[in-house]
Order: structure tokens, then sequence, then C-alpha cells
């Protein structure tokens, strides 16, 4: 070790004896200001001061917990899919820094319809010619198809509930959703509304949409919807009260339901309050047989699709979200995380993912944004392994699955990426931080190596050092060819040239080999037990040296050509060093005599 090495390493070795001090400091709770610093070298100190904070926390009030004297829903257990909506490109579209053009919007309608998706947001169409154009295209161009209602909003004024019917002539099936804000800080602060007028205005929605929908002539069959927004923001005896004046207008009935969207608007609490919120609206409200709850979650706190799921276990319905969680500050709650969960646990999400590699490309081309490397089920990322001891407990997994392929059970894998399109070939990606089982599983599945524990022990640390090295983590074909100059073949300074084996009685033989020196030709000759035995005391002989094998594996290779095989062996020469060769020929005898001149080449042995 260099000097410079020996003192970085000092340097390292007394920061992280400050850090830890700080630490048991800080966590004794002994003193509110501590500092300590610590001379390192002649160079500097390190200094850590204070404990730390964040300023103004009491501008800030915890959100008040629901009173509820029996809760149900923390027993339950989902059984089926939710009814889902796709609002990607309503919520989703208007999130974007460029929205959508009309080939664009076309694209992503038709992967949604693809999907499953039987109701899918398209816009607000009095609030844009552009809006508005779209959803007469899909309408006059008949893109919809018979069982797939498109959902449009509206606020709650004539004029533009006029204009959102307007754009929905002659359009088969629709979700009107209509909807204005019921929080106690919408209605003082933007709206300046009491209780009874945020009402009325709500009921006078409700009633101009059943009239207009009442008046249509081209037979379209009308869905109404609507939000009480800022749901959660809402004291929850009005969001009832609210939401049931709505229903009284709409009369619905156990055959033609309406939906009640309750959207965590703003995400102000956590997911397990929302759920309380939904089980209170679901046991109070008076409609609860003609009604679909549906849930409209965002991730401002970072858990909608927990919130999501508490909220379908407290008697919700529907569920409204986008693909990959794209929507306003930081989105909607996430379709594609939420479908998966359930089809992890075996219950049929009633949308399509075979092909999530497709799904990945259209919404980046479309919506200019990136999937996260490290989304659940779609990053690219989620179904890698670098750790070695994940590489090991999956490498022993996929081993495991040929005794119940039924029945998928593998460590750190929740579902088989196989489902989703994805393949086996990134499940492992070997670097520094990987071990000698993903190491192994690299080489079996893609290239038919079945390497013994001591030989992958010995390679992964080859492995580890050449990663370390370059500063990356290796592909396959690196590891690959890495495997065939450690220990493959080597014939440098002994080549084996040919050979030749008698019998000299029933458990004996003799033979003699020619072989290459540091390019000079010579012939050995041995006797042994069996040709390998017959070598080494041939070689021993020549070299001088003790000549040992400890371990012999062979096996034909699974991969390339089915007609070669390779031998390992570890081989020792006096000591207790193992030296590792192997040796792949279409002739087992052959690929086992190249095992051991690999091995030997490795022995310090001279010249």
């Amino acid at each position: 070790m260099s000097e410079v090495d020996r003192y970085s390493d000092r340097i390292s070795a007394q920061a992280c004896i400050c850090r830890v001090q700080a630490h048991r400091l800080k966590q004794s709770g002994t003193a509110e200001e501590f500092t300590l610093r610590l001379l390192i070298g002649d160079v500097g100190f390190f200094v850590l001061k204070g404990r730390p904070t964040m300023k103004n926390t009491h501008k800030y009030k915890p959100y008040p917990t629901m009173p509820m004297a029996s809760r149900q829903w923390p027993s339950r257990q989902m059984s089926k899919a939710p009814q889902w909506c796709s609002v990607d490109l309503r919520d989703g579209n208007q999130a974007l820094e460029i929205p959508m053009n009309l080939d664009q919007k076309l694209r992503f309608f038709q992967q949604l319809v693809d999907m499953g998706f039987k109701a899918i947001e398209i816009g607000f169409p009095a609030a844009s010619d552009t809006e508005f154009a779209f959803t007469r295209y899909l309408i006059e161009h008949n893109l919809i198809p018979d069982d797939v209602a498109i959902q449009v909003l509206t606020q709650s004024r004539q004029h533009i509930i006029e204009k959102t019917f307007a754009a929905l002539k002659g359009v088969k099936k629709a979700v009107v959703h209509l909807y204005n804000s019921t929080s106690m800080l919408q209605r003082d602060v933007v709206f300046r509304m009491d209780r009874a007028q945020c009402i009325d205005l709500a009921v006078f929605g409700a009633r101009m949409v059943q009239q207009i929908a009442s008046a249509d002539t081209h037979g379209s069959d009308f869905i109404f919807e609507y939000s009480p927004e800022s749901f959660t923001g809402t004291e929850m005896d009005y969001a009832v009260s609210i939401c049931d004046a709505v229903c009284d207008v709409w009369q619905p009935t156990p055959d033609k339901k309406v939906i009640i969207n309750l959207p965590a608007t703003v995400e102000m609490s956590t997911p397990n309050i929302y759920a309380d919120q939904i089980e209170y609206f679901c046991t109070h409200t008076r409609h609860r047989e003609s009604i679909l709850v549906s849930l409209h979650a965002h991730n401002d706190r970072g858990t909608a699709v927990a919130a999501t799921e508490l909220a379908l276990l407290a008697g919700a319905d529907r569920v409204e979200g986008t693909l990959f969680g794209n929507g306003e500050r930081t989105g909607n709650a996430d379709l594609v995380a939420l479908a998966l969960n359930l089809y992890s646990q075996g219950i049929d999400p009633q949308l399509d993912f075979s092909n999530i590699n497709q799904l990945i490309d259209i919404y980046e081309e479309t919506t200019r944004m990136q999937v996260h490397p490290r989304h659940p089920y779609a990053g690219d990322l989620v179904y890698t392994a670098f750790s070695g001891s994940h590489q090991d407990a999956i490498n022993k997994g996929m081993a495991a699955m040929k005794n119940h392929p039924d029945h998928w059970e593998v460590p750190y894998l929740p579902i088989d990426p196989r489902d989703v399109g994805r393949s086996y070939d990134p499940i492992i990606r070997i670097n520094s931080q990987s071990g000698k089982g993903g190491v192994a599983y690299i080489l079996e599945q893609q290239y038919g190596l079945v390497l013994p524990k001591p030989v992958q022990q010995a390679f992964s640390q080859i492995v580890t050092r050449v990663s370390d090295e370059r500063n990356s983590d290796l592909l396959p074909e690196a590891i690959h060819q890495l495997f065939y100059d450690s220990y493959v073949d080597i014939i440098k300074p002994l080549k084996l040239i040919s050979y030749r084996e008698a019998m000299l009685d029933d458990q004996h033989v003799e033979m003699t080999a020619t072989l290459q020196h540091n390019g000079r030709q010579i012939t050995v000759t041995g006797q042994g037990n069996g040709l390998l035995d017959a070598f080494c005391a041939a070689l021993q002989a020549y070299l001088k040296a003790k000549i040992e094998i400890t371990a012999y594996q062979q096996h034909a290779l699974e991969r390339g050509s089915t007609s070669k095989a390779i031998t390992y062996v570890q081989m020792q020469n006096g000591g207790i060093q193992l030296y590792i060769g192997a040796g792949i020929s279409s002739s087992i005898s052959k690929s086992s005599l190249r095992a051991v001149i690999s091995a030997v080449n490795q022995m310090p042995l001279g010249s």
C-alpha cells in the first residue's frame, strides 16, 4: 500500500469515528448543542455541529384523525379488481410541460383501449378548442368501442355544461363528470361561499346535466358522475350531505347507478385516514346501493397507491388514476402499480400489462416523461439484482421453480418478469457488489456453464476486482470472456499438442503426451490408475514438482454446441494454494487434459 493510500485510509477512519461519536451524542439527548472537531493529520479537521432541524414547523398542523368507533377496513382483504378509469388524457395531459397533440392523444387513447380500460377521461371539452376538437374527432371518426365510455369533465356552470354536451353530440356512451370545490379552504379563500351556497351550486349543475341529457335525441347513454373536489379537506358530514343532495336530483337506482368520486385532490394525510373517510362516506350516505364510490388520489405525500388500496378495502368500487402516476404536482395514483399489485396477489386486474415495454415506449413518446428505472414493475432495474446475497437467493429460487413451475416463488421477485413481457436476461447484473451466486447464474443461464461452488467463489473475486477497476457493471459477454481468460484452455507456458494412452492392466494406464513448453516441443510419459493420474505423474516427473488434483467436475455444455463438454479441476502443487483450470472439447478426455494444463499454467513452477 502506498503512503498516499495509507494516509487516505487514516483520514477515512478518523472521519468515521467522528460521525459515530456525533450520532451517539444526538441519540443520547444529553446536549442540545454539540461540536466535534477531530484533527486529521496536519491538514484540517472534521466538524459536526448542532442538531439538524427544520425551521418554521409551527406553520403547519397535523391533519385530524377520523373519530370512528369501529372501522371495518383493516380486517378486509381485496379479492377482485375495481372498475378502472384512466385520466391520463385529462388530468395527466394538463400536467405536461408540452401537452399532447392530436396524433399523440390518439395513440395514447388506442393504447388505453387495447389494455382494457372501459372508462377513459379524455378532457375538459369546454376548457379549450383543442379539447373540444379531440372529443369531436373520436366521436365523428367512430374511434370509441361500444363497450368503452369516454369521460368528460365539467364545472357546475351553465355555459360550460352546455358546451360539454355539445362536444358529446352523437356519442354512444359517455360519463359526464360534474364537480365543484367543497373544502373549507376553497370555500373560504377561493369562492367565498358558505355550506348552503356550495350545495346550491352542486345541485344547480346536477339539474342542468340531467335536463340536457334527458333532452338528447341521439340515443346516447349518459352516466353521471359528481366529485366534491378536495373531498379530503371537506368536513365529512358535509361531504355526505352535498353528495346526497346531488343524488337526490339524479335519483340513481341499483340498476342505473351514478358515480360519486371522492378525490384526495391534495394528499393531506396518511393513507389510513383516507380509508377512514371513504368508509365513513359509504356507511353514512343514503344512496349507497345506487352509487359507485370512486377514488381519485393524488400523490403529494408520496402515498397515493397505498391510500387507494386502503380506500378500496374501505368500500370503494372504482379507481381513477394515470399510468405511471403522471399528473399535477407529484402526480396521481399510479394505475400500473395498483393493477400489478393486485396481480401479484393472484387477482386478475382486468387490464393487460403483458407488453409493458411497448406501454413504456408509447407513454414516453407521447408525454415526453421518463419512467423511473426503479418504478415498480416497469422500471429498467426493478427485475435486476446487483447485490451478491440477492443474486444468490434469486439463483436458488429460479432453480427451485423447476419443482413447481405453476407457482411463482422466487426471492426478491414479486412477479415473473415474463408476465409483463420482460426477459430473464437482465435479472442479475454483475458489479463490485455482486457475489458468486450472481456470477454463477449469468454463466449458467446464458452460456450453460455450471460452475462448482469453489470455482464460483474464486471467479467471483476476479469479477469484483475487474468491476472495481473499470468502475462499472460487467455485461454477460464480458463475464463469459473473463472466465475464459482466467481458466479455460490456458496454453502458456505449457500447451497440449497430442497424447496417446495404453492399458497396462485392468487398473493402470500409461500415457504419453506431446507438449509445447515455451515454444519448445517435448514429450512426457507417466503411469497411473487412469488417464488423468498418469498425466499428472508425467507432468510431475518433467516439472520436478508435486502436482495433485483435489477436485474434478465435468458436464456437457447446455448451450451452444451440445457435442462439447467442459471439465473443471482444482489442483495443488504441494501447498495449500488451489489452482483452478477448465478445458473444453468434444472429447471428454481431451477436455480433462486441457483443464489440467490450464491449472498447471497458473502454478509458480518457473520456466
